[in-house]
């Protein structure tokens, strides 16, 4: 199979990602924390869900257009924050612009490559992402750019817990890209030759900073300085919540929730909406996988708020089962980031087209002519599937 142009499926975009990517970057995309439990968990979840499809009677059309934090997406699948530090020189604006050509929305990580001002002037429809993180000071003069920059909505993320052992091994992740790291990556960047021309054409390297976290006119912070004072500030409190959603006072969503207790606490906060998420299986390894701990929450506060499912979308028949089973669009990260390893913007577009055919397949064999048409009753849920947790 050619390793350019277009694929059919994320798996096939991982491939690719694989044979392009250094060995380092990579591994840092797969992740994953201790034994992978979490992660491994993510993915089998979904293979455990069923459909029972119709043969006749179909729907001609299929809507797949809804709603999220107030902005119209035509598919219910948007960008989940990521710092996308040496996948592509183009890094966040090239994911901004291609979720933009797909109609759908683009959140940007604080640990991201690309200044927000850049990536929402390539897509208006973008959420800016904070950690709890420097103080209050420090985090409101950071509202305060991504407003002045466009953005329309606001993530806190809360699941991670910075378990940093890994079974399979971390990463070798250097502070900054000086010539000692240059060297010492050299046989690495010189195995991907095609990966090392992209960064060449643009005379740069990944300079592993965080241009968002930058405080005035000084430079950016190192990757891995923004992440010792995220380490040191002291853990936020459900109080905390509530002052930074009303110190935004916009759409807020609160990523991270696998309980029901605290998705409760959450709408006491008053947030827009949660994400079930688990960090991608970054955060405490053991936990369930999101799609298992979704049902609970939506029966809880369903009605109140929005809910968003954060991990282990690979197809759109995952989005199906995600939004049958409660969520009103998903979140994507490691999908994308196959995808713009594999072909840049073009790569990114390819998936979200890959799992929009695939949710309009799934609609069409469940008969159905939108996504808002889903019910549980929509998936085969086996027993012992569900984990309702802090019911």
């Amino acid at each position: 199979m050619p390793t350019t142009g277009w694929f059919e499926t994320v798996a096939e975009a991982q491939r690719r990602a694989a044979k392009r990517l250094p060995r380092s970057v990579y591994s840092a995309l797969i992740a994953g924390s201790e034994r992978g439990t979490t992660v491994e968990d993510n993915l089998a979840a979904f293979a455990e869900l069923g459909f029972a499809p119709h043969v006749a009677g179909l729907s001609s059309k299929r809507d797949q257009s809804t709603t999220i934090l107030g902005q119209p997406i035509s598919l219910p699948v948007f960008i989940s924050p990521t710092g996308v530090q040496a996948v592509h020189p183009d890094g966040e604006v090239a994911v901004a612009r291609a979720a933009a050509a797909r109609g759908t929305a683009m959140s940007l990580s604080s640990f991201a490559s690309k200044p927000i001002e850049e990536v929402a002037a390539a897509n208006p429809q973008t959420f800016f992402q904070m950690y709890w993180s420097g103080g209050r000071d420090k985090m409101v003069a950071r509202m305060e750019r991504a407003r002045a920059a466009g953005a329309v909505g606001l993530i806190m993320t809360s699941d991670w817990s910075f378990s940093n052992g890994r079974d399979w091994g971390s990463p070798k992740i250097p502070e900054k890209m000086d010539l000692k790291a240059m060297l010492r990556f050299a046989p690495e960047g010189l195995a991907r030759p095609r990966w090392l021309l992209e960064f060449a054409k643009t005379g740069k390297v990944p300079d592993l900073t965080a241009p968002n976290l930058a405080e005035g006119r000084d430079p950016a912070p190192t990757f891995f300085g923004a992440y010792g004072e995220w380490m040191q500030t002291p853990l936020p409190t459900w109080d905390d919540v509530a002052w930074l959603r009303e110190r935004w006072n916009g759409p807020f969503l609160l990523k991270g929730v696998m309980r029901v207790d605290d998705a409760k606490r959450a709408v006491d906060a008053g947030v827009t909406a949660i994400s079930v998420s688990n960090h991608g299986g970054n955060n405490l390894d053991g936990t369930p996988a999101s799609i298992r701990a979704l049902p609970a929450i939506a029966e809880a506060v369903g009605q109140q708020i929005e809910i968003v499912l954060d991990g282990g979308i690979r197809r759109g028949s995952d989005v199906i089962k995600a939004v049958a089973l409660g969520a009103r669009a998903v979140m994507i990260g490691r999908a994308y980031l196959w995808g713009l390893a594999a072909g840049g913007q073009a790569g990114v577009e390819n998936v979200l087209d890959v799992l929009r055919g695939g949710i309009d397949s799934a609609l069409l064999g469940l008969g159905l002519s939108s996504v808002h048409d889903l019910t549980i009753d929509s998936v085969i849920i086996p027993a012992g599937f569900r984990r309702d947790l802090g019911t």
